[in-house]
């Protein structure tokens, strides 16, 4: 049997599937969007390894994990989780749907010629920036 885990924004989900990749069980753990100031969108990483834990301890209660062969993961869109140099977490993760810089990116949408089209990102508020 294999694990998926997806971290996702509102929670994590964990599935265990048949090696012919027939549904076992699932099992998810919340998360919580902080939300300190309009258009801000932010989590705590240590919220992110600590929901995967709870929703794998869920499933180690219906399944012999000891059996799975491999596992796959998926996470949230684009974000931003800032590190120092030593690799530890310097604040709150800036997730995909934050819009804080929404005035900035309008200043480089009406400076830019087709910037859209140079960043790849479609005309959305949550996307302007890179």
């Amino acid at each position: 049997m294999y694990l998926g885990i997806d971290l996702g924004t509102s929670g994590v989900k964990v599935l265990i599937i048949s090696t012919s990749g027939e549904s076992i069980t699932t099992a998810s753990a919340r998360l919580t969007v902080s939300r300190p100031y309009d258009l801000w969108s932010e989590q705590n990483p240590q919220d992110w390894w600590e929901a995967t834990n709870v929703a794998i301890e869920k499933l180690s209660r219906l399944v012999d994990l000891s059996l799975v062969k491999g596992i796959g993961l998926s996470g949230q869109m684009h974000g931003a989780t800032l590190l120092d140099t030593n690799g530890h977490v310097l604040r709150p993760a800036i997730l995909w749907n934050d819009g804080r810089s929404k005035d900035e990116c309008r200043q480089l949408e009406n400076n830019i010629e087709d910037c859209h089209k140079l960043t790849g990102k479609p005309d959305h508020a949550r996307f302007y920036c890179a």
